[in-house]
């Protein structure tokens, strides 16, 4: 399987990650190997020169102190006993007279024209001792001393050679290495990135392999525990969303052209049969069914249209502060007009932050769905909470059962499947109802009255300052209860 690709731009072929990574790869090495050997030469020289250095001046010290503690003769004695391999030590005179030698090739001629003070050390590199017929390269140190008023000087002549000898066998060695470090870098990159891509590239692969048709496949993940073995999961919880929404939409669609077949068929056969009628008897018969059913009709693609928007973020809210207590009083109000039931009502003043014709339209779908399943009672609380306020429907027909709580706020989703569509709705009012009420970050549950009846229960936002109370719902109602 080719993990390398060549991805087409406007410049022209690029690399793909793999050669890009070896490449970085190689190059970052290079470079830190570069820098890291220059400056371990340099440290190196450094510290060998030092040490030499040190060295000279610690072999100077001791013969002045020989001269201190015994003689100039005495000294001269010690520098040919003393003297180190590598290191020529002079005692001269005052006038730059060799007075003594460590080694009798140096007894002619003085080693260096340095003439420091009493005390006094100087230092100084040379390429080569001449008077000793030695090639090497040299540090020379000169320290001056003073014997019975006159001034001599001790030198220690010590090779360095040895020590540019060694940093030069380490930068042959760090120049050798290097190449064989970058290849076995340049081999390994390659090879751990390609393992990896080997994964993307089979991710890639069963991705690609997945169509509208098959949304159920999923993609292997790797036991590697790291971000491959991350990116297969999140494809696949991806997977399983896009199939999930699939679902749904199909479910939908089904749903909804199910649910318009019914005034569909009623309109094209009260047409057909209103236009065989040529004496226009059938029309006047037929027209208040079809018009029952064109409006049936336009309802439930309304509600079709509002559900689409609340699931797919599209819904378009016209806030505002919204008195609670005036939009419940004024649907109330509704309610009473067309019900049966007997209706008892509990507000308290209530504001919230929301668009007044949505929240309406929530209320209404649920009082609408109490009055049909309430068998003579509704009862109606607005209440005000730490959390916000509370909208309680509790009616006396039968809860919804506790399997079905959360479906009941699917669309078109019928508990009770003797029901007609004519009495029971389209199944999208309850729907649209949580979809509402969730775009205004409020929530909606059904559950079971003390009593054994039906509730549902709607939470909003919390409200800004409540105004005074006021009870425009019972006022001249003869209907409404008795306040005890």
């Amino acid at each position: 399987m080719d993990t390398d690709r060549v991805l087409p731009s406007a410049g022209g072929a690029r690399w793909g990650v793999r050669k890009r990574a070896t490449a970085t790869a190689v190059l970052v090495v290079a470079a830190a190997l570069a820098v890291g050997g220059l400056v371990l030469l340099v440290l190196l020289q450094t510290s060998l020169v030092a040490s030499t250095e040190t060295a000279a001046r610690r072999q100077a010290a001791d013969v002045i102190a020989q001269i201190s503690g015994q003689d100039v003769a005495e000294a001269g004695q010690y520098i040919v006993s003393t003297a180190h391999t590598g290191q020529y030590v002079q005692i001269l005179t005052p006038g730059g007279a060799v007075f003594a030698a460590s080694v009798p090739a140096a007894k002619t001629v003085a080693l260096t024209s340095l003439r420091p003070g009493h005390g006094q050390t100087l230092t100084q590199d040379v390429s080569g001792l001449p008077s000793l017929r030695d090639d090497d390269d040299f540090l020379i140190v000169a320290t001056g001393t003073d014997v019975g008023g006159r001034l001599y000087t001790v030198v220690v002549a010590a090779t360095v050679q040895v020590q540019a000898d060694t940093v030069s066998t380490v930068a042959w060695f760090i120049l050798g290495a290097t190449p064989l470090l970058l290849v076995v870098v340049g081999v390994s990159v390659w090879v751990l990135v390609g393992r990896s891509l080997r994964q993307v590239e089979r991710i890639r692969g069963q991705v690609a392999g997945i169509s509208a048709r098959n949304l159920d496949g999923r993609v292997d993940v790797p036991p590697t525990s790291d971000e491959i073995q991350a990116l297969a999961e999140t494809m696949n919880m991806m997977l399983g969303r896009l199939q999930a929404s699939d679902q749904e939409q199909r479910r939908f669609v089904s749903d909804a052209s199910h649910e318009l077949r019914s005034p569909l068929a009623t309109l094209s056969a009260g047409v057909e049969i209103a236009a065989a009628d040529t004496s226009g008897a059938t029309w006047e018969h037929m027209k208040t069914v079809l018009a029952g059913e064109t409006a049936r009709m336009r309802y439930l693609v309304e509600d079709l249209l509002t559900l689409a928007k609340t699931n797919d973020g599209g819904l378009r809210l016209e806030t505002t502060d919204v008195d609670l207590d005036d939009v419940l009083n004024e649907e109330v109000r509704r309610l009473r007009s067309t019900s049966t039931r007997r209706i008892e009502v509990s507000l308290e003043p209530s504001r919230t932050t929301g668009d007044p014709r949505r929240l309406t339209q929530v209320i209404r779908n649920v009082l609408d769905n109490a009055d049909r399943h309430a068998a003579s009672r509704i009862s109606i609380t607005l209440r005000n909470t730490g959390s916000g306020a509370q909208i309680t429907i509790d009616n006396d027909g039968p809860p919804v059962p506790a399997a079905d709580r959360d479906r009941i706020f699917e669309r078109f989703v019928r508990l009770d499947q003797s029901r007609s569509r004519e009495s029971g709705g389209s199944g999208l009012g309850l729907a649209i109802a949580a979809g509402i009420m969730t775009a205004h970050h409020g929530w909606i549950r059904t559950g079971e009255t003390p009593g054994g009846g039906c509730r549902f229960e709607l939470g909003f936002a919390p409200a800004p300052e409540p105004r005074q109370p006021k009870d425009p719902v019972t006022a001249g109602d003869p209907r409404a209860p008795e306040t005890p």
